[in-house]
């Protein structure tokens, strides 16, 4: 998946990375999203990152989403998260793909995660988070 970053004029009033909740240090993952612009972004906050799975587990993973296929990783990639760690589902935005909000919904559902944020990730996709429910957190 290759996302369009927003301009440098595009009016933000928060940093994309401070958005998606990736602190210095942070250990990071990334599936199926092709997104070099993303990828400097984090290496200037973390050295701590995978392309693929990881060997421990993670803070954040961020997965590329097209197609209703991509979600069903939802269930193996939970595994890969700290109990306190979050999924960002990257889709594209509006019309331009086949994936609704609903479709996120349900996988995450079905995965035994709620999603808790939505943000714009670039001028052409979306992210939506989700996290354990507290009671459902892994000890």
């Amino acid at each position: 998946m290759v996302t369009k970053r927003l301009s440098p004029d595009t009016p933000s009033t928060r940093p994309l990375l401070d958005k998606l909740g990736v602190k210095p240090g942070s250990k990071v993952a990334i599936v199926n999203l092709e997104d070099p612009a993303f990828i400097k972004l984090l290496r200037e906050r973390t050295a701590d990152i995978v392309v693929g799975k990881p060997r421990s587990k993670c803070d954040l993973v961020f997965i590329g989403a097209d197609s209703s296929a991509d979600l069903r990783k939802l269930d193996e990639v939970k595994r890969w998260i700290e109990p306190n760690g979050a999924i960002w589902i990257v889709r594209p935005k509006g019309g331009r793909g086949t994936l609704r909000e609903t479709d996120l919904f349900a996988a995450g559902l079905a995965a035994g995660l709620v999603d808790n944020k939505i943000a714009s990730f670039s001028e052409t996709h979306g992210a939506m988070r989700f996290v354990y429910r507290l009671r459902d957190r892994p000890k």
